[in-house]
């Protein structure tokens, strides 16, 4: 007799299972997959469809649209809680799934603590997930500096702020808009976990096109129009963007699921949860407990054919696999206007060929996924 699987969320680390689903529903199985949108947008394009060198449509992936055609059931919502001793899985909208086998790949998300006010006022702040927002995101720039000159703050120290940096000139470059003040706030040493020749061509590359990086600036609070410093110093700004790392969903502390340190549900070598051996996850919302994982894409991509491997083995009663994170990983950020950076080992290079080579890689990701919808 076929069991239900249940998959929650339609990112990365399930895009083995969703390209193989018909294996599933052969074998007598039902699937369920719930996401708050039929697509899913792959983060790594996103910096470069806020500064239009990317379509929505080349970046996402029609997940609805490859379930149904696959023979399983879509459903547009999304996971509040789950109860692993009724192995019940309660939505927003209020329905309750039951489960056999269930997987989350349900991602992260910028906090927005420090946000006061009109939090929800997205006119004026924005963080950089989820992708899909960056539309808008984008829209509300040309509205800004077209008429006058803008100041726009990103508040964040890592890859994401200088993608998004380096995308707002290029945006406003292309559509010959007023050139903006673009103002980057590091609470420590800009771009400080990586090394130091990632570090200065990164700087270099948004310093010689205007780019403020101000380092040493905390960040206590931000509200519609203005940044305050943690010295009490206040910031006009036109528009925020929010670029402060990320944090695992928060459905395993509502679900009383063991974690790690960062809030992920903790997984063993076989992606499943260390204290419910029927869930298992992939992504930025696991911790690994056998190691820190950063949290990129590399890694979902990776668990993919281990992921899909072990829920079909789960459900048929067969041996798991180890997944092992592999050794070091080819890094490559968007910096806008067709510069780049890329590290891979000890080869590190910036400039147009770096782009290029990131450019090359995205679009072959996105068309592999995008060719099951046909």
């Amino acid at each position: 007799m076929g069991k239900k699987l249940l998959l929650l969320g339609g990112g990365h680390a399930h895009m083995v299972t969703l390209a193989n689903l018909e294996q599933f529903i052969e074998k007598g199985h039902e699937v369920t997959v719930v996401g708050p949108s039929k697509y899913h947008y792959y983060s790594g394009m996103g910096p470069g469809m806020l500064g239009t060198t990317y379509t929505a449509s080349e970046i996402r992936f029609d997940t609805q649209k490859v379930v149904e055609k696959k023979g399983g059931k879509f459903l547009l919502d999304a996971v509040e809680k789950v109860d692993p001793t009724d192995r019940t899985a309660h939505l927003r909208s209020g329905a309750i799934l039951d489960y056999d086998i269930l997987s989350f790949n349900v991602g992260s998300y910028v906090p927005k603590d420090r946000v006061k006010g009109e939090e929800d006022n997205e006119n004026d702040i924005f963080t950089v997930k989820p992708i899909e927002k960056l539309q808008v995101a984008r829209d509300r720039i040309l509205e800004q500096c077209s008429t006058k000159e803008a100041t726009i703050a990103v508040v964040g120290g890592g890859p994401s702020s200088a993608e998004v940096a380096g995308n707002i000139l290029q945006l406003t470059n292309m559509r010959l808009c007023a050139k903006p003040r673009v103002i980057i706030f590091s609470n420590r040493e800009f771009m400080a976990r990586f090394p130091k020749r990632v570090r200065s061509l990164v700087m270099d590359s948004l310093g010689q096109r205007g780019v403020e990086i101000r380092e040493g600036c905390g960040v206590s609070e931000v509200k519609p129009g203005l940044v305050r410093l943690d010295d009490k110093r206040e910031v006009a700004c036109s528009m925020i963007f929010l670029a402060l790392g990320v944090k695992p969903s928060p459905v395993f502390v509502n679900s009383g699921i063991p974690t790690g340190p960062d809030g992920g549900m903790l997984v063993n070598e076989y992606l499943q949860s260390v204290a419910h051996p029927e869930l298992f996850g992939g992504g930025d919302c696991i911790s690994f407990q056998k190691q820190q994982l950063d949290k990129v894409g590399v890694y979902a991509v990776r668990q993919n054919p281990i992921l899909f491997h072990n829920l079909l083995a789960s459900l048929e009663g067969e041996p798991l696999l180890s997944f092992e994170p592999g050794g070091d990983y080819l890094l490559i950020f968007n910096l806008g206007e067709g510069c780049g950076v890329l590290r891979k080992s000890w080869l590190t290079f910036g400039g147009k060929p770096a782009f290029l080579i990131k450019d090359f890689i995205d679009r072959r990701f996105m068309k592999k996924f995008q060719e099951l919808e046909n």
